[in-house]
């Protein structure tokens, strides 16, 4: 009964079993793009909640590898084979970079550690801006001369893709605006630089909230989930489909941990375990919530099957857009 009542009182994170390996250095996140996108408020979160529940007893350092639409973090990640002290947290990106590039790197070079969330990507316009529905905004897109400016990050990843598909879907065009971050194409919607953009709710909220951005739609099949009420007095769920507007466009990221290759199966587990844990808190929860992501936790043979799944479907998307490096 002793032993039950330590487990009881002691925090969570030092009740675990003893593994057969443990990092003995401190562990490297590396995000693939700047700071202030919806990777790094993931990493930095995971990094606090390690740190407060005492996961582990080695520090968690997040580094921002954005160069190249973040290329360089996951060639960094590549050319790490074999070191347990680095991760890398990624999107479809995984798949997109090399596909558009040439690059010679497949997310197969890595480690699958745990996908934690799916997350979807929103219409945003500035506040002041005339349109109410996505179906306003695609109108005067249509007489738009020079054509409408619409922000995103990087080039050739997910935020060009939806802006390609509300093109085919809309017959129009538009000027689509590359940054290193969500964070960097918000600021800019805020000031006026950009009609629109398409980012995730985390990487606009701190802007909807402050009354400089505003969003229109959600590129998803389904309404967000959650109703607790966050700026304008709306909630996630407040928030219509971009198909009950007329634009009938829908896509989700997948978010997920990978080591590089050639790591141990030991290895692997500790980061399994750990991220399993991370996905049970309340911090995490709470994360999910305040920016809208849809829980979702695989690890093992069910992560790999999505990321097979995952692929072939970018690879489709991917030609279909002409993004595909010939």
């Amino acid at each position: 009964m002793k032993h039950h009542w330590l487990a009881a009182v002691l925090p969570l994170g030092l009740v675990s079993p003893a593994f057969a390996w443990e990092p003995t250095k401190p562990i490297e996140i590396v995000v693939p793009f700047s700071a202030g996108g919806a990777s790094d408020q993931m990493a930095r979160t995971i990094q606090g909640i390690i740190q407060k529940q005492q996961f582990t007893k080695q520090p968690i350092i997040v580094v921002n590898k954005p160069a190249a639409g973040g290329a360089e973090g996951m060639l960094d990640i590549q050319k790490s084979a074999g070191d347990p002290h680095k991760l890398i947290t990624t999107s479809s990106g995984i798949f997109m970079t090399p596909m558009a590039t040439k690059l010679a790197l497949n997310w197969t070079d890595y480690t699958p550690v745990a996908m934690l969330a799916q997350d979807s990507f929103l219409l945003w316009v500035n506040a002041k801006a005339p349109y109410k529905t996505a179906g306003d905004l695609m109108t005067a897109a249509k007489s738009a001369n020079p054509p409408m400016k619409i922000g995103g990050t990087s080039s050739k990843r997910e935020d060009n893709l939806l802006v390609f598909a509300m093109e085919k879907q809309g017959g129009t065009k538009f000027a689509y605006i590359p940054y290193t971050s969500g964070g960097q194409a918000s600021t800019q919607l805020s000031g006026g630089h950009v009609e629109a953009t398409t980012n995730n709710p985390a990487e606009d909220l701190a802007n909807w909230r402050g009354g400089a951005t505003r969003p229109l739609c959600v590129f998803a099949e389904q309404k967000m989930a959650y109703t607790e009420k966050v700026a304008d007095g709306q909630s996630w769920a407040d928030i219509p489909t971009c198909a009950s507007q007329g634009l009938n466009v829908s896509y989700q990221m997948l978010r997920g941990m990978f080591m590089p290759g050639k790591v141990s199966k030991e290895q692997q587990a500790f980061y399994v375990d750990l991220f399993k844990k991370v996905s049970e808190t309340p911090e995490w929860k709470d994360y999910l919530a305040r920016n809208a992501l849809a829980a979702d936790y695989r690890d093992g043979e069910a992560f790999v099957s999505f990321l097979k799944a995952d692929e072939a479907k970018h690879e489709k998307l991917m030609t279909e857009a002409g993004f595909m490096a010939k």
